[in-house]
């Protein structure tokens, strides 16, 4: 009988994981596009004592929302708990591409993400308000999105990672409403490549950056990402980069973010 419970106990255990870190939903403001826009923000266990803790901005993808990655992956209050950091997930619309359009004046989620929403989460959080403490990574749209941030603004992030981004809009002229917001490819090639991480590592600055980068050998963004890896590696820029099997799905998502999650945990434990 007693084994019997012992047996019982531990499946329950197993199964019914309990986090200790906490959920809030931040509603936070933007000033230059004049809304209010919700975040995830996680907060790991022990936020409560009187240390300050890093920051890893964590964006979603295409179609996404700022509650996709908490619903989607759990577990991630689980890493925020091991690796100690507060884990933030912004809104960035269905179809952003985090970048401010030189078409439409209202939409402005590079100033957002990298300015109004650091500045808030700094202000209402006990983060590290330094580069050093700031790391920024997402899936898809995400991975786009957060290297595109991190390359253009690295007083603001030390460490950036993409899952499965599209790193390079230019083979896509007609995806994800991005005509909509840079106008067509075929019209406007320059400012395509301006909005195209891999046209950008001419910005990224020697140790300023710590990079991360992985896709499935099936996703649909795979060639891609083999030729950021590719030029990164032309132009002498340090980065870690790995390729296993997978496609664009939340299942390769959930394992490729605890490897991320080591890379950027290293990089926080650097000393300033």
């Amino acid at each position: 009988m007693k084994s019997r419970f012992l047996i019982t106990l531990c499946l329950f255990l197993f199964t019914h994981i309990v986090y200790a870190a906490e959920v809030d939903t931040a509603l936070t403001y933007s000033k230059s596009m004049k809304k209010n826009i919700k975040a995830v923000v996680i907060k790991p266990e022990g936020y409560q004592t009187g240390k300050t803790f890093p920051v890893l901005y964590l964006l979603h993808g295409a179609g996404g929302s700022y509650a996709e990655w908490v619903k989607k992956v759990p577990e991630i209050k689980n890493l925020a708990d091991q690796y100690q950091f507060i884990i933030v997930c912004p809104d960035g619309n269905v179809t952003s591409w985090y970048f401010d359009s030189p078409v439409d004046p209202e939409w402005k989620y590079e100033t957002y993400v990298a300015k109004e929403l650091v500045a808030y989460i700094d202000e209402h959080y006990k983060t590290i308000a330094e580069k050093r403490g700031r790391a920024i990574t997402g899936l898809s749209m995400g991975g786009h999105g957060a290297l595109y941030l991190a390359f253009k603004h690295q007083d603001v992030y030390g460490a950036a990672g993409s899952m499965s981004g599209g790193v390079d809009i230019k083979p896509f002229p007609n995806g994800w409403n991005i005509p909509k917001r840079l106008g067509a490819e075929d019209e406007f090639p320059e400012r395509w490549k301006q909005h195209s991480v891999i046209d950008l590592i001419y910005l990224i600055k020697p140790k300023s950056l710590a990079i991360t980068i992985d896709c499935g050998t099936e996703d649909f963004f795979y060639k891609v990402n083999m030729r950021l890896h590719d030029e990164l590696l032309y132009n002498n820029i340090p980065h870690d980069f790995t390729t296993r099997p997978g496609v664009h799905n939340w299942e390769y998502w959930a394992n490729s973010i605890k490897f991320q999650s080591v890379f950027i945990n290293n990089f926080f434990g650097l000393k300033p």
